[in-house]
């Protein structure tokens, strides 16, 4: 039985992911709209009515934007921890009900269906394992997820400051690992952003550079997945070939365990290609 996963899209402007085994398929955050989500699912070969819920990391726009039009038209749980939701219901209800990222005609902001889980503590969906781990972002309760799927383990972790111990014990063992390479710190620097926006990027709680993955990768990392996924990708602070030699370079002795160009980097305006394990 194989094991797919999509990145739908990946980055500041939409972050969802499908993971799907013989018998369920979730979703990895909603960042995008509705129609939007269900169309790249659609190119992605992925049927929106398989869907048995909807997993949320964090509160942040980028990840939620479409949630609650999407689970009301699928009709599925939500699952988040509690201090994410009500970070989730402040966020929508300061949109106004016009829009419809948030509301529907004018009603509250409302998840029919919710799960609510705690960093640290495994759930299932379906046929699939869930661990959400705590990461360090400056969101109320950020996290990532590993999840077990048929004997395989698939690590998905993005918008973090930096890898704690936390972290790097949870994405060890992974078959799949899709990981945050957001931005070049030189790039950063001298880039368009306020100073005020490129110290939360660089802070602790912000966003992980390409140096920062790829020291992880040189010192830490057990160099178990048959793919690694590059995500998040700043647009204006990074470029697809510096985050991809400098994770190669990094991953360089474990190259031999990884499948054949099986280092990707997610998009922000396409799907990217399914992988099967």
């Amino acid at each position: 039985m194989a094991v797919r996963m999509t990145v739908l899209a990946s980055g500041s402007k939409g972050n969802s992911t499908v993971l799907s085994s013989s018998g369920t398929s979730i979703l990895v955050d909603a960042g995008l709209s509705c129609r939007e989500t269900l169309r790249r699912m659609q190119v992605a070969g992925e049927d929106p009515a398989a869907l048995k819920g909807i997993l949320i990391t964090h509160e942040h726009s980028d990840h939620v934007a479409g949630l609650a039009v999407l689970a009301r038209k699928l009709k599925v749980p939500v699952y988040m921890t509690s201090p994410t939701h009500h970070a989730w219901k402040k966020w929508a209800r300061s949109l106004g009900p016009k829009r419809a990222c948030a509301t529907e005609n004018g009603a509250k902001a409302k998840i029919e269906q919710l799960e609510l889980f705690e960093a640290g503590s495994s759930f299932q969906i379906g046929d699939i394992g869930v661990m959400p781990f705590t990461i360090p972002h400056d969101a109320s309760d950020p996290v990532g997820f590993a999840f077990t799927v048929e004997g395989v383990r698939i690590g998905i972790c993005t918008d973090l400051g930096h890898m704690t111990e936390n972290v790097r014990y949870y994405l060890r063992g992974c078959d799949g690992l899709v990981i945050e390479s957001n931005h070049d710190l030189e790039m950063l620097r001298g880039g368009p952003y306020p100073w005020s926006v490129k110290q939360r990027v660089m802070s602790r709680v912000g966003h992980l550079s390409n140096d920062a993955l790829a020291e992880f990768f040189s010192n830490d990392y057990d160099g178990g997945a048959a793919f690694v996924v590059l995500a998040h990708l700043s647009e204006n602070n990074n470029h697809p070939e510096l985050a991809r030699s400098c994770a190669e370079q990094a991953l360089q002795p474990h190259r031999s365990l990884l499948r054949l160009n099986m280092l990707k980097l997610a998009q922000q305006d396409k799907p990217m290609e399914t992988i099967t394990l």
